[in-house]
């Protein structure tokens, strides 16, 4: 079986600029299920529609759009797809030097270079944020020059200053400085997200990875700060939420649509990790979506 590791995406300036700024219409954005990484920070807007999102080790499921913060070499895949049905989306990177080693230095920069500092574990901001940004961000993209940088900081200031966000790696998180650990995590990464409606075992998923199973779960413990089943569970629940907030599947389908074979023990672990039972939580988002 083939596995692929996380691509390394160059990415180049738009003409005349210091960053990159990009719009794309729906389903326009082909290569965001591959899973990749880049030196280039990354803003991503997602205008309207529901997806699962998988940033690091973080694997959680966003509706009515979504608006992040992707570090440095923080590997991460897609935001969009054909089934998201997003209006657009809109994508800013640019290098943590785009202006110079030293402007992160002064004072004036001190709340931003901060919030960059978070963006290392990867950042998605609240709902209020998310609509005030998004005319902010079209005006920027539309902008040229000086005013389009201008315009730039003023998005990254108003960030840097809301507390209205969630880190999605908290705790330790090396992914992101070990290549080496890219290629071989990245494999166990891929193959969960071909295989979570299926059964995979600690001894399956440790000789993907070359290593005995104690190893493999120290190791996976210290990249992730997860266990590995803790990991597929959270692959799987957000399946669930998908499936619960938009399919009109029984809660026992989506119980076994999403991989788990046991529906007590579905029930059990939505309610550890969404805090109400999965009926509870479909009659919750059909309320809000009326």
């Amino acid at each position: 079986m083939k596995h692929h590791s996380p691509a390394f995406e160059a990415i180049n300036p738009n003409i005349g600029s210091s960053f990159t700024s990009l719009k794309f219409q729906r389903n326009e954005n082909i290569k965001s299920h591959v899973w990749h990484y880049h030196p280039e920070i990354e803003l991503i807007l997602v205008k309207g529609g529901s997806g699962k999102r998988q940033i690091g080790s973080n694997i959680s499921y966003f509706t009515e759009g979504d608006l992040v913060l992707i570090g440095s070499n923080l590997p991460h895949c897609g935001l969009t797809n054909e089934n998201t049905n997003n209006d657009y989306e809109m994508v800013i990177q640019f290098k943590p030097d785009f202006l110079g080693e030293k402007i992160w230095e002064n004072p004036e920069m001190k709340k931003i270079h901060a919030m960059l500092e978070k963006s290392k574990s990867g950042m998605v901001f609240g709902d209020d944020v998310k609509r005030a940004m998004r005319k902010k961000i079209s005006q920027m993209h539309q902008s040229e020059s000086l005013e389009k940088l201008l315009k730039f900081f003023e998005i990254l200031h108003e960030l840097s200053v809301t507390d209205d966000y969630r880190i999605l790696n908290a705790g330790k998180y090396y992914l992101q400085t070990q290549v080496e650990d890219n290629e071989r995590i990245n494999h166990i990464f891929n193959y969960v997200k071909d295989h979570f409606k299926e059964q995979i075992t600690l001894d399956e998923i440790a000789g993907l990875a070359n290593m005995k199973v104690p190893s493999f779960c120290r190791y996976f413990k210290k990249i992730t700060n997860k266990t590995f089943t803790q990991f597929v569970n959270e692959y799987r629940i957000t399946h669930s939420l998908k499936l619960l907030a938009e399919k009109p599947l029984s809660i026992t389908d989506v119980c076994f649509e999403s991989g788990f074979n046991n529906f007590s023990y579905f029930n059990k672990t939505f309610k550890e990790y969404i805090k109400k039972s999965p009926s509870q939580y479909r009659k919750e988002f059909n309320y809000v979506m009326e």
